[in-house]
């Protein structure tokens, strides 16, 4: 058995929908390797804590992020105790966090209604990019419907270019860090399912090449999103197939994952895995049966063969073999909405 200095945490943030009326849970969980107990680790956060987006530092495993609903908190001893950041309080909620993969003092952070705000100093300080970007009529029409951010991805060869994920909105692009952006989703729309992006990935496998994922599906750029091709999954629902989560392997490029279900709300989740860099995919057999749509999906980075994912009713599975065999460590009961995981 690894000393527990050697291995990884797993975190786990619980939250919900900004909508009025929209089932809400708080709360913030830890387990040593996923396979411990799971401990409340919420000492420091703000009361009711809704942790929509969860960051381990890359370099420093006892550095964790976590965007809630009064802002951005940092815990320098695994979870363990939390301080606010100078962050901005959002109108509603943080969604996601990045940290940029060739400096990590930089870190990015998308808001609700849409922003980000990018930090270069480890989180000391932030401020927010400029964004005077337009959205397709679908989404803005009778009524400008909420956007939120809720991915960040920034190509590894070509660190200054980066893309955001807008749900109800599309996805934007920039060329130069964050300084000017532009909306890259094409074409005219009879509803919003395309343009309802909930994630953005680019591979160093296939520099350039960006996977975007909706609510009813995902899709493949080979060239900065100046055009798109459907790729092909798993037909969840009539519409398609809800994915809310895309990885990209840290060790193998090659490799990614793609969290899915049939929608928001089901009684079935998906984990999708492509081994040749998005071009086919296939479902893993998690050897049980997912009972709600699968939420995230992490790899611990000191230990690239142990892969964790996540549903949104608390079901946490884990492989130690790189998804070829699975084992169960649910949430303890009553610790549903699941919005994100982090593995570090």
């Amino acid at each position: 058995m690894a000393s527990a200095s050697s291995q990884s945490y797993v975190y786990v943030g619980l939250a919900g929908e900004t909508v009025p009326g929209r089932e809400v849970r708080t709360g913030l969980y830890r387990s040593l390797a996923g396979e411990g107990s799971w401990e409340s680790i919420t000492a420091g956060l703000p009361s009711e804590p809704q942790v929509r987006a969860l960051a381990v530092h890359p370099k420093q495993p006892n550095v964790v992020l976590a965007g809630t609903q009064d802002g951005i908190y940092r815990s320098d001893d695994h979870g363990g105790r939390w301080e606010r950041l100078s962050a901005p309080k959002p109108g509603l909620a943080v969604w996601s966090l990045q940290f940029h993969p060739r400096d990590p003092d930089v870190i990015f952070a998308g808001y609700e209604p849409y922003a980000i705000y990018r930090s270069d100093n480890g989180g000391k300080s932030w401020d927010r990019l400029p964004m005077d970007v337009t959205f397709p009529d679908v989404t803005v029409r009778p009524v400008v419907s909420p956007k939120r951010i809720l991915g960040i991805a920034i190509d590894p060869a070509y660190p200054t270019e980066m893309y955001a994920a807008v749900e109800v909105g599309g996805l934007l692009r920039s060329l130069d860090g964050g300084e000017k952006w532009e909306n890259i989703s094409e074409g005219y729309y009879v509803n919003d399912d395309p343009v309802d992006m909930h994630g953005v990935a680019v591979s160093a496998a296939q520099p350039r090449t960006v996977f975007a994922i909706s609510r009813i599906g995902m899709w493949r750029s080979p060239d900065r999103g100046e055009h798109w091709q459907h790729v092909q999954l798993e037909m969840l629902s009539p519409r398609g197939t809800y994915c809310r989560d895309i990885l990209v392997a840290s060790d193998d490029p090659r490799t990614m994952y793609c969290a899915a279900g049939p929608a928001f709300r089901s009684e079935e989740g998906a984990l999708f895995r492509s081994q040749d860099s998005g071009q086919s995919w296939s479902r893993l057999d998690l050897g049980a049966k997912p009972k709600s749509t699968m939420f995230a999906v992490d790899i611990d980075p000191r230990n690239s063969t142990h892969l964790y994912c996540a549903t949104s009713g608390g079901e946490v599975f884990y492989s130690r073999d790189q998804g070829g065999s699975w084992k169960a460590n649910p949430l303890l009961d009553g610790a549903t909405q699941v919005y994100s995981l982090a593995v570090g």
